[in-house]
């Protein structure tokens, strides 16, 4: 098992009512590594990694962050991005959306709809350096 997925593993049993954990290269749009508590077929995983690059690089999403950056007269090469995070919450589940440091990458934590929102943030983003670090 590769250092990214323990690291991976280890956040699933870390965050609260925690089912799954996936790690997202944007530039890519691929999954680098996935850890879940139930199976699931790969196109599940390509299409988690498909979402959550549109998610954060969509033609809309960078439509917003050019706006912003040319509001604040930053360069529009400027690598920083305006959405660091993003929550969803569906019908039993809570989706969270954490982008990495390297901005190029962006970890998947999904959790059961019982479980506090607040911990989950916490506990994802505590795990976030030990993912970053395991690349």
């Amino acid at each position: 098992m590769s250092a990214l997925d323990n690291a991976l593993q280890k956040a699933v049993t870390s965050i609260p009512e925690c089912v799954a954990a996936g790690y997202v290269d944007l530039s890519s749009g691929m999954i680098l590594s996935m850890k879940s508590v139930d199976s699931h077929p790969g196109e599940v995983f390509d299409l988690l990694a498909a979402a959550t690059t549109d998610l954060f690089q969509g033609p809309n999403v960078s439509a917003i962050e050019n706006i912003f950056r040319k509001a604040r007269g930053l360069p529009d090469n400027n690598e920083h991005h305006y959405f660091q995070e993003i929550i969803v919450n569906s019908d039993n589940l809570i989706h969270v959306f954490l982008r990495g440091k390297r901005q190029q990458q962006v970890a998947c934590f999904v959790c059961r709809k019982g479980a506090n929102l607040g911990m989950v943030l916490t506990k994802s983003r505590m795990a976030m350096p030990t993912i970053e670090s395991s690349l």
